[in-house]
């Protein structure tokens, strides 16, 4: 399913702002099963790693591979509210994800409202990351269902060649 079996899996960061309810939270969990690495300070963050962020101009696509595969992938886990303040003092290369829906309990169908793990899985996929994405969301009871409500998104975002490409893909399926 990976395009390029031969490379190792990404990397995955989260910084963690502790803001939210630490039973509901997926990047907690993705910590204690190791399949990320969780940080509580952006200067733990590697530099020039690909950042998750959704006031981002530029959107993810699989041209940002090679920046994944060399300095990781790393996801914010903060609340919606005081998120405007936290990306700016990221160093990094700011992505946006496209539009998905979440597959979350807490914003089951709600376009653009992912959890952590979502996005972290969205942007592995995305970037030919399958399997990788497929092992996050596969420790969530409703995980395999964001796969299945996004598949023909993820899939074409998966074949763009650009963040440009991305974008003209997104705006054929936002209502």
């Amino acid at each position: 399913m990976q395009t390029h079996i031969d490379e190792r899996p990404v990397d995955v960061y989260i910084l963690h702002m502790r803001q939210d309810d630490p039973k509901k939270c997926t990047a907690l969990k993705l910590k204690r099963l190791n399949l990320a690495k969780v940080v509580y300070k952006a200067r733990e963050l590697p530099i020039g790693t690909v950042i998750l962020n959704p006031f981002s101009s530029r959107a993810l696509s699989p041209a940002d591979r090679s920046l994944m595969v060399s300095r990781g992938l790393t996801a914010v886990d903060c609340s919606w509210n005081l998120a405007e303040r936290v990306f700016p003092k990221l160093r990094g290369h700011h992505r946006c994800l496209p539009y998905l829906i979440a597959a979350n309990p807490v914003n089951y169908g709600v376009p653009t409202k992912l959890s952590t793990a979502e996005a972290l899985a969205s942007a592995l996929y995305i970037a030919g990351f399958k399997e990788q994405a497929g092992a996050i969301l596969s420790v969530f009871k409703w995980g395999p269902g964001f796969i299945k409500l996004n598949q023909e998104l993820l899939e074409e975002y998966s074949k763009a060649s650009n963040s440009k490409e991305v974008v003209e893909i997104q705006r054929r399926y936002m209502p």
